[in-house]
């Protein structure tokens, strides 16, 4: 395991019903070949070594014995391959028979979980069979000694202490409460699950829901393992549907009706720091469990891991793939935001809003949003007003995409140049115009924000804020400047999504020349325009002074979601925008993300209101309450490992 990532495998093999001997080299077959790919937690499916469909040839000596003698055999293969496998078998314990999963590591039998719910109805008879597994550990016979058996088993790595392994058998997981509820407050940080659930006609639909919902609930891993290719269809089809789930999302899944193998790496950091935040995940109960420790050799599997992760590392955590959940997504997403100004508009009374418009993204998206707030209260879209205030860096393309837009719009516009305001700001402290330092540029963002809070009193409006999070994550806001509004609706929306929220309006608008000017302002370089233009053209482009947004909200997304150790962050980029840009590049910019996200805490500590819209935000009144003068240095230090 490497950077908290942990290679697990769902594994259908083709079995024969009662034939044990082939069954158990079907399995080391597949045992084999996930040791090459350094798995180390595979899961087969639930009575795998006999077949499910044995009916009452599990009542025969024969198969019984054949199976035990099987298993033996297993765990003689197991040893030096480093891996936890479970494997369903029937088993005989004081006169009675149970179905359960076999837990193998290293040449051991460390216990047997026993099936605690069995399905009799329907086309379900195991209750003629078997008899349901007790909670409380027993210790039932093996070889020449004896093993835990029981529920309330869990199987935990001494070299990995975020993995806690805890198993529970098909109908567990359908049942009103699963086992998997206790093994997770108990510890148990990935469930294996050995199962054998037939297929009906949209019954793949709802297992995937039901396994990827209890992965969600209980925070955890989950390895769902379907019995398949070779079972009897005397009266039933088994597909081998296997699902590797994490937390709710789906990481891996088999084709149905091929006895297939499904690989995924687990992420059990993510898992924890999950659990941490969570308040009301409780602290682990495993009181009545019996925990039984094993021992992995990971190098195995973090030389795989670095030829390939197996899973899906999306490089725009905000912004879904899919055109139609993007698409829902951003509607939502709008709808919040002028949900959050509508109602602080109804509790002032304020009828009227004053905001900046640039031509540029941000201030557009603003725009959209406090358009679709004004439609929600009725008020006349003219009680808008739009201001555009050209400063030393403005251009012409930007300027008239502000006043086509307004005008588009149906908002008021008005126009107050600042550059004669700023010139003699500078004359009065003294700052040479020539000299286009930080205090050129903030003296004209700190006269737009004058401008507009004194607009606003004179209407008696609001002055709504355009500043995005991944600017404030950055620091890019000049404090008491474009930092600071009224209400600002931006303001827990990072860039990359902020361009898919304008997209979105332009598509669906229905308005073509209004589509074509939204159109243009994505097609805008990112720049605040504070310096002046060369040769007409923006000459101060943001994401050349501070890095690729793409990035930053890349690295915003798991510095604040998830916690993680800069160098997992970078691994993560490298594979995510792999094409894109090279590692030194990436590097470079994650160490910018840090500096700047340490040093410029103080602008977010007195942030204005602004609806939070997604899991990650900035606010201090809510997601990030940080120290205004914390010290980066085990980030740094972690950083130049990386660079070692």
């Amino acid at each position: 395991m490497r950077d908290g990532f942990f290679r697990v495998a769902a594994a259908t093999p083709e079995i024969h019903v009662a034939d044990t001997a082939f069954n158990r080299e079907r399995i080391c077959e597949r045992i084999a070949e996930a040791e090459r790919l350094g798995v180390g937690l595979m899961v087969f499916p639930e009575l795998v070594l006999t077949g499910y469909t044995c009916n009452d040839l599990f009542l025969q000596y024969p198969l019984l014995r054949g199976a035990r003698r099987e298993l033996q055999e297993i765990v003689r293969v197991s040893e030096g391959r480093q891996m936890l496998i479970f494997v369903g078998l029937p088993w005989e314990h004081c006169g009675k028979l149970y179905n359960v999963a076999a837990a193998v590591c290293d040449g051991r039998l460390l216990g047997v979980v026993p099936k605690t719910y069995l399905p009799n109805y329907s086309e379900f008879y195991e209750q003629r069979h078997f008899t349901a597994g007790m909670r409380g550990p027993v210790q039932t016979d093996w070889l020449d000694g004896s093993v835990p058996m029981g529920t309330n088993l869990l199987f935990r790595c001494r070299e990995i202490p975020e993995l806690v392994v805890g198993a529970e058998i098909c109908e567990d997981v359908w049942a009103a409460s699963p086992p998997s509820i206790r093994h997770a407050l108990a510890g148990a940080t990935v469930i294996a699950n050995c199962s054998a659930s037939d297929e009906v006609v949209g019954k793949d639909s709802y297992r995937r829901d039901l396994i990827a919902g209890q992965s969600a609930r209980l925070i955890c891993g989950y390895v769902y393992t379907n019995a398949g290719e070779g079972e009897s269809t005397q009266d039933l089809v088994f597909g081998g549907h296997n699902i590797i789930a994490e937390n709710g999302t789906v990481l891996a899944a088999s084709r149905r009706f091929h006895a297939d193998t499904i690989y995924a790496d687990m992420d059990l950091e993510r898992l924890g720091s999950e659990r941490r935040r969570t308040t009301t995940w409780p602290p682990s109960a495993d009181e009545g469990y019996q925990t039984v420790a094993f021992s992995l050799n990971t190098k195995t599997m973090e030389t795989c891991q670095e030829r390939e992760l197996l899973r899906m590392i999306d490089n725009r955590p905000f912004v879904p793939h899919d055109v139609s959940e993007r698409s829902r997504r951003c509607e939502e997403i709008f709808t919040i935001q002028a949900m959050g100004l509508k109602k602080r508009l109804q509790h002032t009374g304020c009828k009227d809003a004053v905001l900046g418009i640039s031509g540029g993204l941000d201030s557009a998206l603003a725009l959209l949003v406090t358009v679709r707030a004004f439609d929600l209260l009725g008020i006349d879209r003219r009680r808008i007003h739009a201001v555009t205030m050209p400063g030393f860096g403005t251009t012409g393309r930007t300027y008239h995409n502000a006043c086509r837009m307004t005008e588009k719009l149906g908002v008021s516009l008005s126009e107050v140049d600042i550059r004669k305001a700023v010139l003699q700001h500078f004359a009065d402290i003294d700052h040479d115009p020539d000299v286009h330092d930080v205090t050129y540029e903030n003296g004209q963002a700190r006269e737009r924000t004058q401008v507009l809070m004194d607009l606003a009193n004179q209407v008696g409006g609001l002055v709504i804020g355009t500043g995005d999070m991944s600017e404030l994550a950055l620091g890019w806001a000049t404090y008491n400047g474009d930092h600071m509004s009224m209400y600002g609706v931006n303001v827990s929306v990072p860039k990359t999504l902020v361009r898919h929220l304008v997209r979105y309006y332009a598509d669906s608008c229905g308005e073509e020349e209004l589509a074509a000017v939204l159109l243009d302002v994505l097609d805008t370089p990112v720049s605040p325009e504070l310096l002046p233009p060369e040769d007409g053209h923006i000459s101060q482009k943001t994401e050349d002074l501070v890095g690729p947004y793409e990035l930053h909200d890349f690295f915003l997304y798991y510095v604040l979601r998830f916690g993680y150790m800069p160098s997992k962050i970078y691994r993560m980029a490298v594979v995510a925008f792999a094409g894109e840009y090279d590692k030194e590049t990436i590097r470079r910019w994650l160490d910018v993300f840090y500096r700047r996200f340490f040093a410029q805490q103080f602008k977010r500590s007195c942030l204005p209101d602004g609806p939070k819209v997604g899991s990650v935000a900035v606010s201090p009144r809510g997601d990030l309450r940080m120290p205004s003068d914390a010290v980066r240095r085990l980030w740094s230090e972690d950083l130049e490992r990386i660079a070692q």
